[in-house]
Formats: C-alpha cells, structure tokens, sequence
C-alpha cells in the first residue's frame, strides 16, 4: 500500500507542473487563481497521503495548516477582484447606463 501511496502522489506533483503552465501563460487572473488553489489542494492531499505511508501525525497538521491558508488566498483573490456582477444589477445602473422599464415588474 506504501508504494500506491507513493505513485500517488508522484502523479499529484505531476498535476501541479500542469498548473503551473497555467499559472505562467494565463490568460487571465481567474484561470491563475484556480491553478493556484490547485496547488493548495493538491498540496494538502500530498501532505496527507505521505502523513499515512510515513506514519508522520505532524504532516496532518500541516495539511490542515495549508488547507486554511487556499481558504484564505482564495477569500483576498475576491475581495481584491471582485465578482463579475450581472448586466442588470444596480451598480451598471450608477454607472450611467438606462434601466429597462420591463425590470419593474
């Protein structure tokens, strides 16, 4: 079982050198920020599997430690950017364009 561990996750740190070509050439900011949390994910499912075919308690800790900090990046990546609001929100309407008359139903 040690060894399928350990293909495991030789075949997730293969997964992260994908993402990082994604990381590199974009093409945007978004299609960054997903690769960047699939390294954390995938990060913390390293940790977690050489926690079992190491019987290292520790790594558990750091992969919840890691998992807390995707949580985090991901939060300041929305608050940074923000989310794409929908054409008919309130905030195009500020911002000069008209209001359909058939949104008042």
């Amino acid at each position: 079982m040690t060894t399928f561990y350990l293909v495991a996750a030789i075949f997730l740190l293969a997964t992260i050198l994908l993402g990082l070509i994604r990381v590199l050439r974009g093409p945007g900011s978004g299609d960054r920020m997903l690769a960047a949390q699939l390294f954390g994910t995938t990060g913390v499912t390293i940790l977690l599997l050489l926690s079992m075919t190491l019987e290292t308690p520790a790594l558990v800790d750091v992969a919840l430690v890691f998992a807390l900090l995707a949580v985090v990046a991901a939060v300041a990546f929305v608050r940074q950017h923000g989310l794409p609001e929908p054409s008919g929100t309130p905030i195009h309407q500020r911002h000069g364009q008209k209001k359909d008359p058939d949104d008042d139903r």
